[in-house]
């Protein structure tokens, strides 16, 4: 990385944006006008038109002095667009009625992994100018470039989420509003090739582990209110020719539901596969997330828990507040955007219901770096 290396990135982020913002505007002018005109729908459009505006106006950067402000313009749409992924949820599920299972989960994916690929393209420059600014591009210990890790040790991202989850500074009790036997949390056994690393971008590697590993904790302490001690989860990391694989094995007691018929459906933004997407508790929740902004990252799930703990020491810092980061309410985009994540550079995410028992969770992603990103234009 150089200064015209940096330059040509700045360019190509400022001319790729809008073309990928200009597809989603057509998609979401091509709805119902019922859909377009519901709540959050609307605000997404005007959201997408003013980025698309400012993008197409703002000059070519040729200098270090102007890559800055681009970088300080970038940050600025990032933080505009945190309600993007609340705000569809909402217009959507309300929408539900108008649409088809298939055309609502189609655009919904169409608009949730392009707003992937926008925030990737966007944060990987980021990066990489901040790590030319602070001369810090070689790591050895943690080797990356920009925000892709060239070596990320598997292993460490799912003890990373275990440490977090098992800082919850409550129990089981209030996941589930019932009072329980005060246990803490499952133990989680991690085996299989410990030592597996492979090129990946972090952040969405540990969004997927930590939201597999917080249903699994929470389905087990459920299936278990009774027992005085909570069997283990079992994350077994496997490493194939061209992929990785990871199963999460818990004994929650399955994913069996009247209001789903089968594990895939809790994918879906439909509330003919997924009923809870109507839920008044799902879609208050969901107005109240609009409000502040949904980025979809493990940081912001932790930082109500360390606002908690801060609340005991004034003195301590929340890193999650002071960047802005939003908390992440219980709103249902847990495994959607798990399963958005996993796909966008080809994985898969499987859930086998063993009802009665628990489930078994089946995570694929590509260990080369060489996949091309899946996003419709």
């Amino acid at each position: 990385m150089d200064e015209e290396k940096l330059i040509k990135s700045a360019n190509y982020v400022r001319t790729e944006l809008p073309v990928r913002i200009a597809h989603r505007l057509m998609d979401l002018q091509a709805l119902p006008y019922v859909v377009v005109t519901q709540e959050g729908v609307a605000r997404v459009y005007e959201l997408y038109w003013s980025a698309f505006e400012k993008f197409r106006r703002y000059p070519q950067v040729t200098t270090l002095e102007e890559n800055e402000a681009f970088c300080k313009f970038l940050e600025s749409v990032l933080d505009e667009h945190a309600p993007v992924i609340p705000s569809l949820s909402l217009g959507l599920s309300l929408s539900s009625p108008h649409l088809s299972p298939d055309s609502l989960d189609a655009f919904m994916r169409r608009m949730l992994v392009s707003r992937i690929s926008r925030r990737v393209l966007a944060e990987h420059h980021l990066a990489l100018s901040k790590s030319l600014e602070t001369n810090s591009l070689n790591h050895p210990e943690d080797p990356h470039v920009g925000i892709i890790y060239t070596a990320l040790n598997l292993r460490h991202s799912i003890d990373k989420c275990v440490a977090l989850l098992h800082g919850r500074p409550h129990d089981i009790a209030d996941e589930i509003g019932e009072s329980v036997p005060n246990r803490g949390w499952p133990e989680v056994i991690v085996d299989g090739h410990v030592d597996t690393k492979f090129s990946y971008i972090r952040e969405h590697l540990e969004y997927i582990i930590f939201e597999l590993l917080k249903n699994a904790m929470t389905a087990t302490g459920l299936n278990h209110r009774s027992s005085s001690n909570l069997p283990p989860i079992r994350a077994t990391i496997v490493v194939g020719e061209n992929d990785v694989g990871v199963r999460i094995s818990d004994q929650g007691g399955g994913l069996a539901s009247a209001r789903i018929k089968s594990p895939s459906d809790l994918f879906s933004f439909s509330h003919i596969r997924n009923a809870t997407r109507m839920d008044d508790t799902r879609l208050g929740a969901l107005r109240s997330a609009s409000s502040r902004g949904v980025k979809a990252t493990v940081a912001e799930q932790i930082r109500p828990w360390r606002t908690e703990q801060s609340n005991v020491n004034s003195n301590d810092k929340d890193p999650e507040r002071d960047a802005g980061i939003a908390p992440h309410p219980k709103i249902g985009l847990g495994l959607p955007m798990s399963n958005i994540f996993t796909t966008y550079f080809g994985g898969t995410l499987e859930l086998v219901s063993l009802d009665g028992w628990g489930t078994d969770v089946y995570l694929r992603l590509p260990k080369l770096g060489t996949n091309l990103e899946g996003i419709e234009l």
